[in-house]
């Protein structure tokens, strides 16, 4: 059996389509195809459903799948050892991002891994579907390490380190009923039209999380996935936000208030996969950020009356 056999079938069963398979594994869609029916010729099972739409596993392919990637990563600890012993690592690092963290100095720490592992391949960008998004990729395997906000308990499978965070606070255009005030109760906000982030993303995730508690109904009318841009359409008058305060800048036009009631904590966390241990290129990283303290700069306006500090985080041991 065939290490890359193996490989091109995970990569199939994940993208449930031959075509995206392919692309994700950059050689052409007839190679992947044939790999796998090599495989199923090996084992003598049929291990995906094909259709026009999309892939599916079988049953043979499911019971396939974990011990697929077992094999894969066991290969790849081996390739890390001998890199090591040679002196160098070698490698992908699949890292998932954020749209926009100003609390993270994301091309410096990069940058530096570059300079230390300069045989590493970097593969790092965010995903439409917010922290949601890179805690399936995590479990699917398709990423080794991702920057998230997730707040609450700890989704199974997945370990979370907390770098830091930042205060959510409300933001209303100048002239709204609200911008004269010290501060906002939660309860307040009732029925008021947000603009907000799909859900998945981690200052959405906070936001429900913390209207849910205080038994609040809310309204989001209008959806970005910007969290950088959120301001701006508060400024033209679309609605009314909750935002991390990092993301404020010196805006024009807003006016921010703290929320009195609601625990509002974005947390910015490094998550990592609980059921297989990460591999060299991701124990690198991960050894770097550990070097690092991650201050957080609060570059938004301080909400007026609001003593809350923002402090410092590292990772710990």
């Amino acid at each position: 059996m065939e290490l890359r056999h193996l490989e091109y079938f995970v990569a199939v069963a994940e993208e449930q389509n031959f075509t995206r398979a392919a692309t994700r594994l950059h050689i052409v869609q007839s190679a992947v195809s044939a790999a796998v029916k090599a495989l199923e010729r090996e084992l003598g099972a049929q291990l995906l459903d094909r259709n026009s739409r999309r892939v599916l596993l079988t049953d043979a392919g499911a019971a396939l799948l974990p011990r697929a990637r077992i094999a894969l990563d066991a290969a790849r600890d081996a390739a890390d050892a001998v890199a090591e012993v040679r002196g160098g690592l070698r490698g992908t690092l699949r890292l998932g991002t954020m749209t926009s963290v100003g609390l993270l100095d994301l091309p410096a720490l990069l940058g530096e891994y570059h300079r230390r592992h300069p045989g590493v391949l970097l593969r790092a960008g965010p995903t439409p579907s917010g922290s949601q998004g890179h805690l399936d990729a995590l479990a699917e395997r398709r990423l080794d390490l991702a920057f998230v906000s997730l707040p609450g308990p700890r989704p199974p499978g997945i370990e979370l380190t907390r770098l830091t965070g930042s205060v959510i606070d409300l933001v209303v255009p100048d002239g709204h009923p609200f911008a004269g005030r010290d501060s906002v109760p939660i309860g307040e906000l009732a029925g008021l039209d947000f603009i907000d982030f799909p859900v998945g993303y981690g200052n959405r995730a906070v936001v429900d999380r913390a209207f849910a508690a205080a038994g609040v109904p809310r309204h989001v009318t209008l959806q970005i996935d910007d969290i950088g841009t959120g301001a701006e359409y508060v400024r033209h008058g679309l609605g009314i936000a909750l935002l991390p305060r990092f993301v404020l800048g010196g805006a024009d036009g807003i006016t921010v208030l703290p929320v009195t009631g609601a625990d509002l904590d974005w947390p910015l966390q490094l998550a990592t996969s609980a059921d297989r241990a990460p591999g060299a290129a991701a124990r690198a990283f991960i050894a770097l950020v550990r070097e690092r303290s991650w201050r957080v700069r609060d570059t938004g306006p301080r909400a007026p009356g609001d003593r809350r500090r923002e402090g410092c985080g590292t990772i710990p041991e």
